[in-house]
């Protein structure tokens, strides 16, 4: 008895001290959400953590008490304040390793979870591989999967179905140039035109890391939640990694010159090598986010467009009157079309890859952030989906309006400087120059040999969960061959 009372005064006690002392008692949110995390866990283990958040962003504002020691912004400011470099006077934050796994593959931390020296060492290295001169040697590389794409697509088109998951089709690219950048030989997804193993594999992961940041949170749901891990998904992640080091080795087993990305970390010296394990670790994340950002964007542009009829239109037009044949259509060409790249912005700031928001530990001596003095220790991050949809920052912001990055006298006043999908600061996305150039290149071939409509059953594209990434169902399109 004794011992119960004592449990419910502690109860009691951390709620009155979440509530009503508390240095974050100021900042608005659901009450429940300030007393415990566990909405927000409960919300992120179902999927609807984006949308949550969202709806809180609505009802309170543009800073929102999303759990007992964390807060979430949709103020541009944000972005520096806090992602940004350190400065005389102002310490860089570090990432919440509750939200990202500690360690990638159960022994290193990769460049997403680097502490500040790795993460430089790693940077070092990359930049390397994802510079524009090395982009321009891994172009026709890159040409070779986009050209495939395109192929197999003229198929569909003049098959008596031309009906296909588009979704489907971007990540059998996204993929076979990743894994040929990454480790030297592509999965022949487009040529087998299904989902490998592997591939599979990665999807689930994602789900499952889900669950495992929950476990983080709530440590005593540890036991329980190792108990449900079944000895065929133990088996299956093994599979996994081992598929990861043996593509690892079987590249750099070749030591032949080649502008894909070890080829080119391996060129570094000195101080800035990796390990072997450091380059294991890192090939899954260069996988993931490598595939993951341009498959999802090109879906979301595409749905974009298709809804979008005026301002489909428009691109087709653009693309087919600047390129007179195919073989036209080149990368410092597309970075000049004005039309292409604000459907592209447009898409991203609508239907953004990496949708939440990014944690980050606010260092000990505290920090301020949107004109907020914020204590030490507490978690924040600028929350993309809501920054974007934010009526403050984006005029119109839940249409597709690609002219709002033309200059457009109309959205005058929008926040520009809002959109940042790749992040900012000294851990912004290392291979966005990739990713662009995948996303215009690919836009525009498609744009250029097709014509397209939106079948029945993908209107509600948009509608989808979302576990850390965005869980895509099929986009059904029917293709047709341009008329020439």
């Amino acid at each position: 008895m004794l011992q119960l009372l004592g449990s419910l005064l502690i109860l009691l006690t951390t709620v009155i001290y979440r509530l009503w002392i508390h240095d974050l008692r100021r900042f608005p949110g659901p009450k429940l959400a300030a007393v415990s995390r566990i909405p927000y866990l409960w919300q992120g283990y179902n999927g609807n953590l984006v949308a949550w958040v969202s709806q809180q962003h609505e009802r309170y504002g543009e800073i929102v008490r999303i759990a007992p020691y964390e807060l979430s912004f949709t103020k541009p400011e944000g972005w520096d304040e806090i992602y940004g470099h350190a400065t005389r006077g102002r310490k860089q934050t570090q990432k919440d390793l509750r939200f990202h796994n500690d360690k990638t593959m159960g022994v290193v931390r990769d460049i997403v979870r680097a502490n500040d020296v790795d993460h430089a060492r790693y940077r070092r290295n990359f930049s390397h591989a994802f510079s524009e001169r090395a982009l321009n040697a891994q172009n026709p590389l890159i040409m070779k999967y986009v050209d495939l794409l395109i192929f197999k697509l003229k198929k569909i088109a003049l098959s008596p179905d031309p009906r296909v998951d588009i979704v489907r089709w971007y990540n059998f690219t996204s993929f076979d140039i990743m894994s040929d950048l990454t480790f030297g030989d592509p999965l022949g997804l487009l040529e087998s035109e299904e989902y490998d193993e592997f591939v599979v594999l990665m999807f689930a992961s994602v789900k499952a890391e889900m669950m495992q940041m929950v476990s983080r949170y709530l440590k005593w749901l540890k036991p329980i939640a190792k108990m449900l891990i079944t000895q065929e998904a133990i088996e299956k992640r093994k599979n996994h990694y081992d598929f990861l080091r043996r593509s690892v080795d079987k590249r750099l087993a070749r030591h032949n010159p080649r502008p894909d990305i070890w080829g080119l970390v391996i060129e570094a010296t000195g101080e800035k090598k990796m390990n072997l394990e450091e380059m294991y670790a890192n090939s899954k994340s260069i996988m993931l986010g490598g595939t993951e950002t341009s498959a999802t964007s090109l879906s979301g542009i595409t749905y974009l467009l298709l809804t979008n009829p005026v301002a489909y239109k428009t691109l087709v037009e653009e693309v087919r009157s600047t390129f007179p044949s195919e073989q036209d259509i080149t990368s410092t060409k597309l970075q000049q079309m004005p039309y292409l790249n604000a459907c592209v912005e447009e898409a991203l700031r609508m239907y953004p890859p990496v949708p939440g928001g990014l944690p980050r530990i606010v260092p000990p001596e505290g920090r301020a952030v949107c004109g907020e003095w914020i204590p030490g220790d507490v978690v924040v991050s600028v929350h993309q989906y809501s920054t974007y949809r934010n009526p403050k920052n984006f005029k119109d912001p839940n249409s597709f309006r690609p002219e709002r990055w033309l200059k457009d006298p109309d959205f005058a006043a929008d926040r520009r400087d809002a959109l940042q999908p790749f992040s900012t600061g000294p851990r912004n996305c290392v291979g966005m120059n990739l990713a662009y150039h995948e996303i215009r290149l690919i836009l525009a071939r498609v744009m250029w040999n097709f014509d397209m409509t939106l079948c029945p059953g993908s209107e509600n594209f948009l509608d989808q969960k979302v576990y850390l990434l965005w869980d895509k169902g099929p986009l059904v399109v029917e293709l047709k061959q341009r008329k020439t």
